[in-house]
């Protein structure tokens, strides 16, 4: 049972309204229902969200959260008239650099778009190196990549180059430590060489141990002993070469990656 629903709406990608929304609503310890609404672009789709909205609050007599932004102010004016409590995520901010720079804002549907118009190829070009390069499918391009995530397998190597290359245009590779390598573990000599652009993955044992056993239950591989074992040894290497590491088993894929990039001085190709 949701306490509360929150509308993210724009006549855009909502990704504003939606990313200030979420950050706000974090804040606040309640179960909330997530409603994101893209591309509302004409009348009668603004008149039918806004509808939804009257019809949950005739359910439950709560007033709906709604931020949103929205470039055509007619759209804006029907979606201020639903029986909820909505916010213009924009203005706050808008209106303070209008003073700022002495300029007037100028709002145009799409313009974030071609805000920087390389970013897209850089995202799709990290994007691409992220794929041919996980879990150590090929170590031949390691001197173009930003980041070489290591760590043992299921720690979170993967998402996290994923996400590095679609927001931030990074180009992510990732080499797992497998249970073979745990006798002597060492860095192989193409790690060696890549050194500076290592960065460990680790996570706690039993979460470890619960995430391989989605995939292979009552095995080997997803026993608390073989999990124990090989985040020790791993943990015990990076300490050993000085490869800075982060333990993922409280946060977020977006909060890994954050912290990489602050670690690692990576320079975003996103804006």
């Amino acid at each position: 049972m949701f306490d509360h629903h929150a509308f993210y709406i724009s006549d855009g990608t909502a990704i504003t309204a939606e990313t200030v929304g979420h950050a706000t609503l974090s804040q606040f310890e309640m179960q909330i229902e997530h409603v994101t609404l893209p591309f509302i672009e004409n009348i009668e789709m603004a008149k039918k969200v806004v509808s939804r909205i009257n019809q949950i609050y005739a359910a439950n007599g709560k007033m709906p959260l709604v931020f949103y932004t929205f470039v055509d102010q007619q759209l804006k004016e029907i979606i201020e008239h639903a029986k909820a409590v909505c916010f213009d995520v924009l203005i706050p901010f808008t209106s303070k650099v209008e003073l700022a720079l002495g300029v007037t804002a100028t709002p145009k549907l799409h313009r974030t778009h071609s805000m920087k118009t390389n970013r897209y190829d850089y995202r799709i070009e990290a994007m691409n190196y992220a794929l041919a390069n996980d879990d150590g499918q090929t170590m031949q391009n390691y001197a173009d990549a930003d980041v070489i995530l290591v760590g043992v397998s299921r720690s979170g190597k993967t998402p996290t180059s994923i996400y590095l290359a679609l927001n931030y245009g990074i180009k992510a590779a990732n080499y797992p430590f497998i249970e073979d390598d745990m006798d002597e573990l060492t860095l192989p000599a193409i790690l060696k060489n890549n050194k500076k652009k290592l960065f460990g993955l680790t996570i706690d044992a039993k979460r470890l141990a619960a995430i391989r056993n989605e995939r292979y239950a009552n095995s080997k591989y997803a026993s608390l002993r073989q999990c124990r074992m090989e985040l020790r040894e791993v943990e015990r290497l990076y300490r050993k070469s000085k490869i800075p590491f982060i333990n993922t088993t409280s946060f977020s894929v977006e909060e890994i990656s954050a912290k990489i990039m602050s670690e690692m001085a990576l320079e975003r190709f996103n804006h």
